[in-house]
């Protein structure tokens, strides 16, 4: 693996692979011994099917992290197990908080009601991390026309303390996302049809009106913007865009 600290790493990184197009990033990091052991984090959510496509095209056992928040939506526990079957992906962890962290942390289910980060934390963000701690480095959909501080976002970013961030779809636009899953004939998640552009946890999630932002459904009516399983320094980034 490369000397040096993470942002160095991702910085040779960038420059190994800066000529290449999305599912070539794909392929290599996922043989590059430079980057030890990776996942796919997957939300199996509107646009997920892009990179979950890629993955099993160039490496099907590669493993596939999903959070179930225990509130998702029906149509995405339905979705997930469809498109895995669909892909032939041979490795998709699903993964919760335990039920000593439910019964301590929200016994009722009525967390999100009056602290909606607490409820992404121990819902998504503990569970994940456990999770990511054995691995060096995980695979985005991030990309950079989603704003924030994504608007610079490279394939290769460093997440302290020990691992590096690939986001293989960073210099994608929104039409590129859709015209790959026309192209590839991929299954949508039902929900899009409905209005639903950005998909999280049902409670927490609802249908866009014409014209407003893709993720305007996420949280409505309070200033939370982020989920918080994308982290700098260790800490949850809240830059302005939903994860």
């Amino acid at each position: 693996m490369l000397d040096g600290s993470l942002d160095d790493r991702a910085v040779v990184l960038n420059e190994r692979y800066r000529h290449h197009a999305a599912t070539e990033v794909l392929r290599r990091a996922l043989n590059d011994p430079d980057l030890g052991k990776v996942t796919l984090v997957s939300s199996f959510g509107a646009e997920s099917v892009v990179l979950l496509h890629m993955v099993s095209v160039v490496a099907p056992g590669t493993p596939v992290l999903f959070i179930d928040t225990m509130m998702l939506f029906q149509e995405t526990l339905d979705y997930q197990l469809a498109v895995t079957e669909k892909l032939k992906l041979t490795d998709v962890r699903v993964i919760r908080a335990t039920d000593p962290e439910v019964a301590l942390n929200d016994p009722d289910g009525t967390l999100h009601q009056f602290n909606t980060d607490a409820c992404c934390n121990f819902r998504k963000t503990v569970p994940l991390e456990r999770e990511l701690s054995k691995f060096d480095a995980w695979i985005t959909g991030r990309k950079r026309f989603q704003g924030g501080e994504r608007d610079t976002l490279e394939f290769f970013e460093a997440e302290p303390p020990a691992r590096l961030r690939i986001n293989p779809l960073a210099h994608w636009r929104s039409s590129d996302v859709q015209d790959y899953m026309a192209e590839n004939n991929l299954p949508r998640h039902p929900l899009v049809a409905k209005g639903y552009a950005s998909i999280g946890c049902a409670p927490c999630t609802s249908p866009i009106k014409p014209g407003e932002d893709p993720r305007a459904g996420r949280w409505r009516g309070s200033a939370k913007t982020e989920c918080g399983i994308h982290f700098i320094g260790g800490k949850a980034v809240r830059p302005g865009v939903n994860a």
